[in-house]
């Protein structure tokens, strides 16, 4: 069971926050969520079940601007963690796992980064390298469209926001094993986007600026086990990404699946949550 509730944080604002736990002293280990762009921060349904073996208990909340988390123009990636910090003091958690996926990947990462005492492992799964990436071709591999979005971003608020205005979906970014996923177990990513939708489009605007603006931190300074997770066919986000990253994080770990995209890659969940349960660990 999820249980939905809203955090006031002492700026005013409010996190919409998820948690999977029982509130009654959970002993397992407590791994934090960081959504997709466009997603709301709802934890992953397909992975339930693998959780529940392992003892995971997922905490995830709505990053802001999205579902019932107050907007925060302006927001760079690393303010993700204070936000995790602030809900895991308010839970009660002290040390913790972070997992994100897509536009949640540099989310994670940051929390990683900025709260070293606290993260004890992360996965960052089809996740961004930051936009400053030395020596990395940082739109090489993206379908047009893709590209054109995170163009827009990098010109600023305006010209993204006149870019949604008249972008429309382009199914190509995906692949055949992406469509498959998405018709089959990992269909709920279409109902955290449609959720995320439902008002208006600031979460997205905020999440793509944050990614192309410097992310107030550095990935190379992550000193907790990490492990970056990337479909090699991946049109969304191409994998040269992640294996920037795995080059420029201390103790990172590279999966790359060859026959994998953006979203099919989900499907190797259930392995990364076994290898968060072995690297989790407080020694």
């Amino acid at each position: 069971m999820v249980t939905e509730t809203d955090l006031a944080l002492g700026d005013g604002h409010t996190l919409h926050v998820y948690d999977t736990g029982t509130g009654d002293g959970d002993a397992g280990l407590a791994v934090f969520w960081h959504h997709g762009t466009p997603n709301t921060g709802a934890p992953p349904e397909p992975l339930f079940a693998a959780a529940d073996e392992r003892g995971i208990r997922w905490v995830s909340h709505d990053r802001p601007g999205y579902g019932g988390s107050t907007p925060q123009p302006g927001r760079d990636v690393a303010s993700a963690a204070a936000d995790v910090a602030s809900i895991a003091d308010a839970l009660g958690i002290d040390r913790f796992a972070v997992m994100g996926h897509s536009g949640g990947g540099p989310h994670a990462l940051a929390c990683a980064a900025v709260l070293p005492g606290r993260v004890m492992a992360a996965v960052c799964m089809s996740g961004l390298a930051p936009f400053d990436a030395e020596s990395l071709d940082w739109f090489a591999g993206m379908t047009p469209s893709g590209a054109a979005e995170l163009r827009a971003a990098a010109a600023g608020r305006a010209a993204l926001e006149a870019h949604f205005a008249s972008a429309e979906f382009d199914p190509e970014m995906f692949t055949a094993a992406d469509h498959a996923a998405l018709g089959g177990a990992w269909s709920w990513v279409e109902t955290v986007v449609t959720q995320a939708l439902e008002t208006d489009q600031g979460g997205m605007v905020d999440d793509d600026l944050a990614c192309v603006a410097p992310w107030g931190c550095d990935p190379g300074q992550v000193s907790t086990p990490i492990l970056f997770v990337h479909g090699a066919q991946d049109r969304v986000v191409p994998s040269s990404h992640s294996q920037w990253l795995a080059g420029h994080c201390r103790s990172a770990e590279l999966w790359l699946r060859p026959d994998e995209g953006h979203v099919s890659i989900l499907n190797t969940g259930v392995m990364a949550l076994g290898w968060l349960g072995e690297h989790a660990t407080d020694g």
